[in-house]
């Protein structure tokens, strides 16, 4: 069991204090030297990764994989359906980007699913389908922690593989830019986001990775951008491929000094992975689709039971009836009488902005929530089963190591829907969040 390797490894700095002293200088000294940062500060504060089994990954894997299927049917599904599309709610802004064709039939090259993993349940409670962050991150954390000298001691009780994705992102990237522009091309790579993201060291790393295969790259503001006869250009930088970083909704705030961005994307100057037509899938509002029973005429079988073992009962907060557990409940009645196992989150936000917890709120304080989700558009979402571990931390400032009890969230990474890797976000609040202050360590699997 994964908890059984985390024991044994956790052992070691008590068997070994001489080993933990060598780990914390050496992985404050390698973080350092590759600025392994977000938004500043480090990322990756543990002396240890997050282990998995095999058995657990094919688990993980096969649940992921059978979800992602289903949402990839929701996406094919909303344009031609109204009841998905009033429960999406696209704007106005995000109808004209998603009406635009890519040029490819993928809803999302490349996503994120955000998950919980216990001994008798794995269970989901969002997707970033748009531009997910971490792949970079997660490949220079697992080649550092292979290295740290209490990994290299553990490795010799018991085999230890990591998972990188930069490849498989690179891949991705090129795969696209084959189907549209023809193979044998070595296509010219922006990754466009605005400036000053906590994201950025991220761009540096995929960048330097581009380059290091021969792949000339560039990290560009989306304002940046010029189209000169017909090719989008960073400056001197003629760019064939955008990885787009920047979120649909950041854009449109800014859309009217975007102009040839969305140009570009319009005419297919470049060629853009993810297309925005990840806003179909992108909202929260999807796990409300997909936990609707209008809707199970669209699923298979095994969808349909992925589903519901999987991804947490979801709906908008409206006053309306609805069902919960194959029961008719009035909805804003239902919320108030259970905020012991119900959370508050708006539609389309990132970085933890905005979620309400109900076991974390008072009576007053959690009718005050509902009140404000009922101005916005907010969902409910049921409680789900969430993990918790012991890790080796690192304190910053005093360079002390202790151990701390962590809420541990698995992100597996998918690419054209197969999921090829994942890394681990560890927090000590409710919310495993890096915006909103967590960290993260690789994941590995252990046998």
């Amino acid at each position: 069991m994964p908890g059984q390797a985390a024991y044994e490894y956790n052992r070691l700095l008590e068997l070994h204090p001489a080993l933990v002293a060598e780990s914390r200088t050496y992985l404050i000294e390698r973080l350092d030297k590759v600025r392994f940062v977000f938004g500043g500060r480090m990322l990756s504060p543990y002396l240890r990764p997050h282990f998995v089994t095999s058995e657990e990954w094919r688990r993980i894997t096969k649940t992921c994989e059978t979800v992602w299927s289903a949402i990839e049917k929701v996406g094919q599904a909303l344009p031609d359906d109204e009841l998905i599309q009033s429960q999406i709610r696209l704007t106005e802004g995000e109808r004209i980007l998603t009406a635009v064709d890519p040029g490819y039939p993928e809803i999302s090259v490349t996503s994120r699913l955000d998950s919980f993993l216990t001994d008798s349940d794995y269970q989901f409670v969002e997707l970033n389908a748009e531009c997910p962050a971490g792949i970079a991150y997660q490949d220079v954390a697992a080649e550092i922690f292979l290295e740290m000298p209490l990994m290299r001691e553990f490795a010799k009780r018991r085999p230890v593989r990591p998972m990188y994705c930069r490849g498989d992102m690179l891949a991705a990237l090129l795969t696209v830019y084959g189907r549209i522009r023809g193979q044998g091309e070595r296509p010219r790579i922006a990754i466009v986001d605005f400036k000053g993201q906590p994201t950025q060291r991220e761009f540096e790393l995929f960048k330097e990775y581009f380059e290091a295969r021969d792949y000339p790259a560039t990290i560009a503001d989306p304002r940046e951008l010029e189209i000169r006869e017909g090719k989008l250009h960073h400056g001197e930088f003629r760019i064939d491929m955008v990885y787009r970083r920047v979120l649909t909704t950041e854009l449109l705030e800014k859309i009217d000094e975007c102009t040839a961005f969305v140009q570009a994307y319009k005419t297919r100057a470049a060629v853009f992975v993810n297309s925005f037509r990840t806003k179909y899938v992108h909202k929260k509002m999807l796990f409300g689709v997909l936990t609707d029973e209008r809707h199970r005429h669209l699923f298979t079988h095994g969808e349909r039971e992925a589903i519901s073992s999987s991804i947490p009962w979801t709906r908008r907060v409206e006053p309306v009836i609805t069902v919960f557990d194959e029961k008719t409940v009035d909805l804003l009645e239902f919320i108030r009488s259970n905020r012991q196992n119900l959370v508050l989150k708006p539609n389309d936000d990132y970085g933890g902005h905005g979620i309400y917890i109900g076991w974390e709120c008072n009576e007053a304080e959690w009718d005050q929530a509902i009140g404000n989700a009922l101005k916005a558009d907010y969902l409910v979402q049921s409680r789900v089963a969430t993990a918790r571990e012991t890790f080796p931390y690192v304190d910053q400032s005093s360079g002390i190591v202790s151990m701390v009890e962590q809420l541990v969230d698995l992100d597996p990474l998918l690419f054209f829907g197969r999921v090829r890797g994942a890394f681990t976000r560890l927090s000590g609040s409710s919310l495993a969040n890096v915006t909103s202050g967590a960290g993260m360590v690789p994941t590995m699997i252990v046998d």
